[in-house]
């Protein structure tokens, strides 16, 4: 096994550069660098919920500092998941400059096995994955990005005048990258449709289709995507191997579409901690590359910044990854 990096090494890798923000463009002070973090870059967190008759959908919003409008990035969890999970990646993003909105999505969220005995929780995970949950949860995404434009215009709210809605980034793991998949353009029966209001996304554990091809189902996607699986990214639940991780990249027409495959990564190398059942030990640097890619690939897709899209499209890009570790784009 790779000798893994020290946590107090990542730590300060991210803190190596000052970050210059000039006209939304980030740069170190040795060039772009998606994982520095300006001593002034300061956080809020507020938590709401999008009102509704028969379902309310919590969020939790981080604010990065300043008062003018920021490109907002959605998070969708994976099943039995909440808005709370994943806040490396909402801390890191808001830090950036990105009002970064966590979805919670009732049904199949960690209601499904909260007060559920132990020995029957995996039944009730596997009873929560249905194709119903998945458009309830597309239905979700698109009435969050509704209320974001009213709570954008709205004296009372804490978001009024916060929120670049022209630049709206979406993202998700497991269940949360396949609403993501559906939602930006993923071709899907009874869906809807990519919701166009979504110009960039990206899916931590993407899933092929259940059923068809995969060049069916993606082969019109037209916006810019990212994938990140590892090589031990399987799970339990709907029995999701690697292999259908991997079939997504090659289905996907040219321009804009990035795969990295981290060696070693588990599911839950996605996710802020470790899950029953898995057998290697966290690499540190995974986190790292998470947070660099995804970051470089909003401010490419996000903020139009030609230097992100440089450090994406170039060498340097792999400068976050180990040898191991696979990256492609085309």
């Amino acid at each position: 096994m790779r000798p893994l990096v020290p946590a107090i090494a990542f730590a300060a890798l991210c803190a190596t550069a000052v970050l210059l923000i000039d006209n939304g463009e980030a740069f170190a002070a040795d060039g772009y660098d998606p994982l520095a973090i300006s001593s002034r870059a300061k956080v809020r967190t507020v938590d709401l919920a999008v009102p509704g008759e028969k379902r309310q959908v919590p969020l939790r919003v981080f604010l990065p500092a300043g008062t003018a409008p920021a490109p907002v990035v959605l998070f969708s969890h994976g099943l039995g998941g909440s808005r709370e999970g994943n806040a490396f990646m909402g801390e890191h993003w808001a830090k950036r400059g990105y009002v970064a909105v966590f979805l919670q999505h009732p049904g199949s969220d960690a209601s499904v096995w909260q007060g559920v005995p132990p020995a029957e929780r995996m039944k009730a995970m596997r009873n929560a994955a249905t194709f119903n949950n998945l458009l309830l949860r597309e239905k979700d995404v698109r009435a969050t990005l509704d209320q974001l434009e009213r709570w954008n215009t709205d004296t009372a709210s804490p978001l009024r005048g916060r929120l670049d809605l022209a630049h709206v980034g979406m993202s998700g793991h497991s269940f949360g990258a396949i609403t993501t998949q559906a939602v930006s353009g993923q071709s899907m029966s009874l869906g809807r449709g990519p919701d166009a209001r979504i110009k960039a996304a990206v899916m931590f554990s993407p899933s092929g289709p259940r059923r068809g091809d995969a060049k069916r189902s993606f082969g019109a996607v037209g916006i810019p995507w990212m994938l990140m699986t590892g090589t031990l990214d399987t799970a339990p639940i709907g029995f999701i191997d690697l292999a259908s991780r991997l079939e997504v990249f090659p289905a996907l027409p040219p321009g804009s579409k990035y795969e990295v495959v981290l060696n070693l990564a588990e599911h839950s190398a996605f996710t802020d901690r470790a899950l029953p059942g898995d057998r290697e030990t966290r690499n540190p640097n995974h986190h790292r590359a998470i947070l660099a890619l995804s970051t470089a690939f909003w401010d490419a897709y996000l903020r139009d910044d030609a230097n992100a899209r440089e450090w994406l499209d170039g060498s340097e890009a792999k400068s976050v990854l180990e040898p191991a570790d696979q990256w492609q784009k085309k």
